[in-house]
């Protein structure tokens, strides 16, 4: 299976598109369920999510934090925006590396496509500089490596 694929749109949007062998349904219930997401929504390998707060609705508020072995750790807030169950969650979110980064609208479509889910995010940020900062920090490393694990671990136990 061929990990995710990253795609510029104009100087403020990032669009990240991976295929999962699974439902639309099974692959939205990993994106939202705070029982499931602490299972794979870890990042590259060492990290480990340690709170995972989801209000799915909304106005409903995100928070999730994260720590690896030797003591680094950082958190994200955010409310969701839209919520269509099973298809669609729109929702912003803002990193605190410690101190917050400018807020990121996220658009997650969860599609079915014949032989699983194809999962488009689109994230969209205030500036080509933010956006740049943002893809500097090895975010798609991180996020495969999650979606590997939500593959491996979740999803073929649904």
């Amino acid at each position: 299976m061929p990990p995710l694929s990253l795609r510029l749109i104009g100087d403020t949007q990032v669009e990240v598109v991976r295929h999962f062998d699974a439902s639309p349904a099974q692959v939205y219930r990993a994106h939202t369920d705070p029982d499931i997401m602490p299972l794979w929504l870890t990042g590259p390998d060492g990290w480990r999510m340690t709170e995972c707060v989801s209000d799915l609705r909304p106005g409903g508020g995100i928070r999730f934090a994260w720590a690896d072995d030797n003591g680094a750790g950082f958190h994200l807030t955010g409310e969701y925006l839209e919520i269509e169950p099973g298809v669609r969650i729109v929702h912003v979110e803002r990193m605190f590396l410690p101190d917050p980064t400018p807020d990121n609208r996220v658009e997650t479509r969860f599609e079915a496509d014949g032989s699983g889910t194809r999962l488009v995010m689109t994230m969209t940020v205030p500036s080509a500089e933010v956006r740049k900062a943002m893809l500097d920090t090895g975010m798609a490393v991180g996020m495969e490596a999650s979606y590997a694990r939500l593959e491996a671990r979740v999803l073929v136990a649904a």
